[in-house]
């Protein structure tokens, strides 16, 4: 019965102790602000494809007259 009781009294030890840490999150894994995937040379090429060849689009389809 002592042995139970012991390993019981660790069991809650451990426990209590992983209840204190709850929220504790440490500053290195929040994220920064502007750490953006694509800098921002590639993200204005994008941009001046897609709307370039919309663009390009709307043009050629008016030069032709419509749907063509």
């Amino acid at each position: 019965m002592t042995t139970s009781r012991r390993l019981a009294g660790r069991k809650v030890e451990r426990f209590e102790k992983n209840i204190t840490k709850r929220g504790a999150v440490p500053e290195t894994t929040t994220k920064k602000g502007n750490n953006y995937p694509v800098g921002p040379v590639l993200l204005g090429f994008f941009v001046f494809v897609v709307i370039g060849s919309s663009l390009f689009q709307i043009i050629r389809t008016a030069t032709s007259g419509g749907m063509a």
